[in-house]
This record gives C-alpha cells, structure tokens and sequence, in this order.
C-alpha cells in the first residue's frame, strides 16, 4: 500500500519528445510524449500508486474530506486500482470493494469484482460483497472516447446515472456521492436529482485532471433520500 504523498511540485522538467516509430499511430506518439513530460505520472510511480488518477482522489478528498477510519466504499470503474490504492490508506479497517467490468489485478485489502453495473444481476453480486450499506460511492467510470463529444457526453452521463442507480441500493443516510461528468457538469435532470437526495451538491476539476481534458467530477454530499425510498418501499 503506497504511502500518502505529496502533490508533484512545480519545478522545471526538460521537455521529452518521442519519435514516431513505424507502425506507431501519431495519436499513440502524442500520448506516449504526454506521459513522459506528465508530472503526476512520474509522482504516481515514485508513491507506488498504479496512476496518476490517485492524485485526483487524494485531492477531493482533502477538500471534502469524505474517507476515513472505518469508511464502507464502492469503488466503480476502479482499474487499474489507483482510487482503491488510496481508499485503503485512507479508510483504515474500512471496506472496500472495487468494481470494474475489466480485468484488475488483486490490491491486498481490498476486494476486487469483475462486474458490469449495467447487468441485471450487478444489485446482486454487489450485495454479497458490500452487505446493506455503504458509506461512499465513488464512480471513476468511462467510456472509450469517440471523437465526437456529444456522443462522448451521453456515455459518461449514462455511466453517472448507471452509478446513481446502484449509490440508490446502497448509500448510508447521510453517505457521499462522487461520480466523474464532462465539463458543463451534470446535466439538468440528474442535477435535480442529486440536489433533490443529497444535501450538498458541488462540481469539481481537480488539478490532477489534464488541463485539456473535460473531465470534471460532481461531489454529493449528506445523503437523505434512503429514508424516503424505504418509505416508497413499505
């Protein structure tokens, strides 16, 4: 379990460029050079965190402060395991459970379950793994990118509202909802949903996110709709 580290400091790198190799695609070169030059890349791999994505929980969490001793989390979307890394440093004799409908490699500590969240069965499975309740549901979840960012929106909103739908299942009164969007945020109706079952609702970029990418992420607090949803059950 890597230790807690400290956000990649602001000191000068030498620019690495890569050459295009034969049978390499230009996009391919472009990425293989932004990993290279990517400062929280290089601090990923000094803390031991399996990527850069850490940073951008380690960040929330500071801000909001929704992980702790003994915390109960849902980790959807989880390959390659760098939230889970940072779940289990920061929810001491806690629970975890990481999702993905990929193949991940085991974190000790953690449980890991290969699971479509759209399947019929995805209540089910999870139910045996999580019990009744869970403190936070963290969704990292992503579809490929098309090129085409109205498609690419409607993919991440679907995987938000797929994670909403399970947080429903499972969040404890008064539990917390972290869930990544686009830029613009949630869409209107979803929006209205969460303002509607969470106290507190805000949108966030962290510094961790590539300064080019539209990925934001929304942070749901103070969940209060459990009580009313047994109600409706009854």
């Amino acid at each position: 379990m890597p230790p807690q580290s400290k956000k990649p400091r602001g000191s000068r790198q030498l620019h690495q460029r890569v050459k295009s190799a034969k049978g390499r695609k230009l996009s391919s070169t472009r990425w293989l050079e932004r990993q290279l030059n990517d400062p929280y890349v290089a601090a990923a791999q000094a803390a031991g965190y399996r990527s850069r994505a850490a940073f951008k929980l380690e960040e929330m969490d500071d801000r909001f402060r929704f992980l702790g001793r003994g915390k109960r989390v849902l980790d959807l979307g989880a390959a390659p395991g760098a939230w889970t890394q940072v779940n289990l440093a920061r929810c001491p004799n806690g629970t975890i459970v990481a999702v993905d409908i990929n193949d991940m490699d085991p974190i000790p500590g953690a449980v890991v379950l290969k699971l479509d969240v759209f399947a019929e069965d995805a209540v089910e499975r999870l139910r045996t793994e999580i019990g009744d309740t869970v403190d936070v549901v963290e969704s990292d979840m992503a579809a490929p990118s098309t090129g085409h960012p109205q498609t690419d929106h409607l993919r991440i909103m679907g995987l938000c509202e797929a994670a909403l739908d399970l947080a429903s299942h499972f969040l404890a009164q008064g539990g917390v909802f972290v869930a990544k969007v686009l830029q613009g945020g949630a869409e209107r109706d979803l929006l209205a949903q969460l303002k509607r079952d969470f106290e507190v609702v805000k949108h966030v970029k962290p510094k961790a996110s590539r300064s080019g990418s539209a990925e934001m992420y929304v942070v749901a607090m103070g969940y209060r709709a459990r009580m009313r949803l047994e109600e409706e059950k009854d």
